[in-house]
């Protein structure tokens, strides 16, 4: 029975020690060379420039749609770091890269354009988790930063046109979902009253029980503001409150328009809020030194963690944007199934340190 979660914290603890451990056998048993990375990355890349295609496709036939880029959109930025910093590998030992560079650009663009138009929750993560990536593999070959006064501006001049081409092409095709102005309405609408919800019911663990929209039959404390997929609680067939259908519009007070310092917050309390802070800082923390050990087994022309090296940039261009994005604009990027697909990067970076520890 100690091994049954009794709420969702302890559900969420459970799965990432769950994920961390098969990340470690998986790592260990799996000959991940730079060959086998690159070709995943590629396959991946591909495969998510279709599942995104499709998706916004069927925005336009059916207006419905199932929004893969929340919970996947992360592993689709895992993939493309991890394909850049191949390419950069192979360049650096004198191969061609040319033709699968074409790959890439082409896998980048869609999943660009078909994931921002979805989203623009997925843009921001997007294009931050690239410039990261870029900013981590300039520093790992030692390199001068790629951005310049030049690109800076000009990229800054592409969001806005692309910014207002959304908003025109909303207008015209009165499609409001495309409307940029729209989401940043909704945000202001819901916003501020759920920033005053959470500042006055917030407390050292979970929340007054007065707030919860379980009332009386709540526990103040883990209710499902925070949560891994409903789906998975019910597979298990876990007694937890589930917010269902119509609920979730009482959820988005709370989830979706609130940076997830927030949720969490309101949720977990002070400490659990504290505690996913720890988590995330010191989970960045530690992938960067194993990152730069190795470089250090690069340098010295060791060619054995060429895979881990690039898949570890990968993974942590991706966690630390989900992070950003998640914790400080949108709740929804670290909640949910996109949740569990930041515990999945979570627990890949760290697994890294038993791999080195065991062929070290």
């Amino acid at each position: 029975m100690l091994l049954i979660a009794q709420n969702h914290l302890q559900f969420i603890v459970e799965v990432g020690l769950m994920l961390f451990v098969t990340m470690v056998f998986v790592l260990n048993l799996i000959p991940l060379s730079l060959s086998v990375v690159t070709f995943l990355s590629l396959f991946l890349m591909g495969g998510f420039t279709f599942i995104f295609g499709a998706d916004i496709a069927l925005l336009f036939i059916s207006s419905s749609q199932a929004e893969f880029t929340h919970p996947f959109g992360p592993i689709a930025l895992l993939a493309a770091v991890s394909a850049l910093a191949s390419l950069k590998v192979m360049k650096e030992s004198g191969v061609d890269v040319r033709p699968l560079r074409r790959f890439v650009i082409l896998f980048l663009a869609g999943i660009t354009v078909f994931g921002g138009l979805m989203h623009r929750s997925f843009l921001i993560l997007w294009i931050l988790g690239l410039f990261l990536g870029y900013l981590i593999i300039s520093k790992s070959f030692r390199e001068k930063s790629v951005f310049t006064v030049k690109r800076v501006l000009t990229f800054i001049t592409v969001v806005v046109v692309g910014f207002v081409g959304l908003e025109v092409f909303a207008n015209i095709s009165g499609m409001t979902v495309f409307s940029p102005l729209l989401r940043l309405g909704r945000i202001e609408q819901y916003s501020l009253s759920s920033i005053k919800t959470v500042l006055n019911n917030i407390q050292l663990i979970g929340h007054s029980a007065d707030a919860s929209y379980w009332g009386a039959d709540g526990t103040a404390f883990a209710e499902g503001y925070i949560s891994l997929p409903m789906q998975l609680i019910l597979f298990f067939g876990l007694p937890f409150p589930l917010f269902f259908g119509v609920l979730v519009n009482q959820k988005d007070t709370i989830d979706y328009m609130l940076p997830g310092i927030f949720g969490y917050g309101f949720d977990f309390g002070y400490l659990g809020l504290i505690g996913m802070m720890v988590f995330v800082l010191g989970t960045i923390v530690i992938g960067f030194k194993v990152l730069t050990m190795y470089r250090e087994k690069r340098e010295k022309n060791n060619k054995k963690y060429l895979g881990k090296e690039v898949l570890l940039t990968g993974a942590l261009a991706a966690f630390s944007a989900q992070g950003l994005v998640g914790l400080f604009v949108f709740n929804r990027t670290i909640n949910g199934m996109a949740l569990l697909t930041f515990i999945f990067l979570g627990a890949m970076i760290l697994a890294n340190v038993v791999t080195l520890k065991t062929r070290s």
